[in-house]
């Protein structure tokens, strides 16, 4: 009996040891609230709703944001599946497998990106879209971005099909920071041009499929669901 009882104990540790590994804890250090996908604007192609709250990426390109005021600091609990089958540039060109944060994402010409990439080198780029007076997609294309040198910064982890990860982000008056697993990977000054326009918090993928939990510290008034600003390249 005695047996059993250690061969009982033992499973279920390592099932809550499996669990632990499967989804990362919260890095941030204040209280966030997820993201049902009924909150989520998915201005191009299609996120899926999992259980728990917990979402489902699987096109080459995907763009969304909080319908709803939120305060800058985002998290996202995500465990990467591989590339996807298509693949699409970027506005640009360029060929990327990404995951990504927007923050002050008022339209798809200004907003602020934090962007964990993939491929082709695993690194954590941060960027300031600017265009004043433009606001759609169709107006600015991919102009307007400005990649900003960080005060101090840590390699990132390579993100490994079936890898799991927390990261989060925050913002500070201009100033960013960001963590990945609860180690800081990136901190700086974002300067003027990203307090020139304000708006809720996001997220966006490239050539990538991701499972994926997308947390905030509160939600407040709804916000108008307009794919047409918020396409950004």
């Amino acid at each position: 009996m005695k047996v059993q009882i250690r061969v009982c104990l033992f499973i279920l540790l390592m099932a809550a040891m499996d669990f632990s590994r499967s989804w990362p804890s919260p890095t941030s250090p204040m209280r966030m609230v997820p993201v049902p996908r009924a909150k989520l604007c998915v201005t191009e192609g299609a996120v899926e709703e999992l259980n728990g709250s917990r979402l489902s990426v699987n096109v080459p390109k995907m763009r969304a944001f909080v319908a709803a005021v939120t305060p800058q600091a985002v998290e996202a609990r995500l465990t990467y599946l591989g590339h996807t089958r298509d693949v699409a540039r970027l506005g640009s060109g360029a060929m990327r497998e990404q995951f990504g944060l927007k923050l002050r994402a008022h339209d798809a010409c200004n907003l602020v990106y934090a962007m964990w990439r993939i491929e082709p080198e695993p690194e954590f780029v941060v960027s300031v879209k600017s265009n004043p007076g433009m606001h759609t997609s169709s107006e600015c294309g991919n102009h307007g971005y400005r990649n900003i040198r960080p005060k101090r910064a840590s390699a990132v982890p390579r993100l490994n099909p079936g890898s799991s990860h927390a990261l989060f982000v925050e913002m500070t008056g201009s100033e960013m920071h960001v963590s990945v697993d609860g180690g800081g990977v990136w901190e700086g000054d974002l300067g003027p041009d990203a307090l020139s326009f304000d708006g809720p918090v996001g997220v966006r993928t490239d050539n990538g499929r991701f499972e994926f939990q997308l947390l905030v510290r509160e939600m407040g008034a709804a916000i108008d669901c307009r794919a047409g600003d918020h396409g950004d390249e």
